[in-house]
């Protein structure tokens, strides 16, 4: 088999949660992705919402295994040596779609090859198959140093996978932050209500990502508790409510729990034109994009529209936006299968 080799890596990767404008829940997912010669391959299926094996919620003994298995350690699945690398973020059952690969030693070499989306048996490569991916070639020892630096030496689970995101949300247990909390952890998103975290030890504090500051927290609370992180020296993004509109805070958490680097984002920027005739969304790579509109009625009531859903190429893109979904004070959500961003809407 010939092919060029082609450098390998892993890298933490978000699935992000959310409460969607139809009310359904999508839950967060925290995992490592595979860097196929500076690049991750996730990135390169456009449309395709889905975590690999190597994901922080399996638990250790599960997580190590499939890293054992990606080393080549322990037997094939039944159908031979093809190996999920990418399943549905919401469960385990193959229905859903798979994306599945030949994983193969070729001497010294480790050959990824034939990928396609299985939704079980044996895949028809032709009909189903990824063809402009692979086959690719990795050095061994790479290879293997990467996976295997996932695990101890005994070979259970060794530090390295992200750990689960949790948010800590400031202000009185009222029933907008009570919604936000219980909205967050249905998503797999640890959360808690407190007061005052100010004196909290710093151990506690470097446990969450997000601070979110409920709307009646003045600012000299507000500067405390920041002032408390950073002793702790914790790198928690501090956010403050927008609006008591469930949906909206969540994506508020998200966006904040986002930790991507840059030049790995393909959702880079979300902007509202002035007066909300359009959103400005600006992509990398080329990818999925929904955006949503949220309110509050004359009643107070919340209020939310899916307003765009569509595949953009790399670029910047104007969307039209419908002003009747963006009456009275609004916000934008803009959200792929691995980002979210917010921003208001001036008017």
């Amino acid at each position: 088999m010939t092919s060029e080799y082609v450098t390998f890596g892993l890298a933490p990767a978000m699935r992000a949660g959310g409460v969607l404008a139809d009310g359904a829940y999508q839950t967060q997912r925290e995992f490592l992705d595979f860097v196929v010669d500076g690049r991750p391959l996730l990135a390169r299926l456009a449309d395709l919402d889905a975590v690999s094996p190597l994901a922080a919620d399996i638990g250790p003994s599960a997580l190590a295994e499939q890293v054992r298995r990606l080393l080549l350690e322990t037997e094939p699945a039944p159908e031979g040596s093809r190996f999920v690398l990418y399943g549905c973020p919401e469960c385990e059952g193959p229905e859903c779609g798979a994306v599945t690969a030949v994983i193969e030693r070729d001497g010294p070499d480790v050959v990824w090859r034939d990928f396609v989306r299985q939704t079980g048996g044996i895949p028809d490569i032709e009909r189903d198959g990824y063809h402009a991916l692979g086959p690719y070639r990795f050095h061994g020892e790479q290879y293997r140093t990467a996976l295997k630096g996932l695990l101890t030496a005994d070979g259970a689970l060794a530090p390295g996978i992200p750990d689960g995101p949790r948010a800590l949300l400031i202000g009185p247990r009222a029933a907008v932050l009570a919604k936000l909390a219980a909205a967050l952890r249905r998503i797999g998103i640890g959360a808690e209500i407190t007061l005052d975290a100010a004196g909290a030890h710093a151990d506690e504090l470097r446990k969450y990502g997000a601070v979110v500051f409920g709307r009646t927290v003045g600012q000299d609370e507000r500067d405390a508790v920041r002032d408390a992180f950073a002793a702790a020296r914790c790198d928690a993004v501090c956010v403050t409510a927008l609006a008591p509109i469930v949906p909206l805070l969540v994506a508020q958490v998200v966006q904040a729990l986002d930790r991507t680097p840059h030049d790995r984002r393909r959702l880079l920027g979300l902007t509202a034109v002035a007066g909300g005739a359009e959103a400005v969304v600006e992509v990398a790579a080329t990818c999925r994009v929904a955006l949503a509109a949220h309110r509050l009625d004359r009643l107070s009531r919340p209020r939310t529209r899916e307003l765009f859903d569509a595949v953009l190429d790399p670029g910047t893109h104007h969307i039209p936006l419908d002003l009747r979904a963006l009456r009275g004070r609004s916000y934008l959500v803009a959200r792929t299968n691995e980002a979210v961003r917010v921003t208001p809407v001036e008017r």
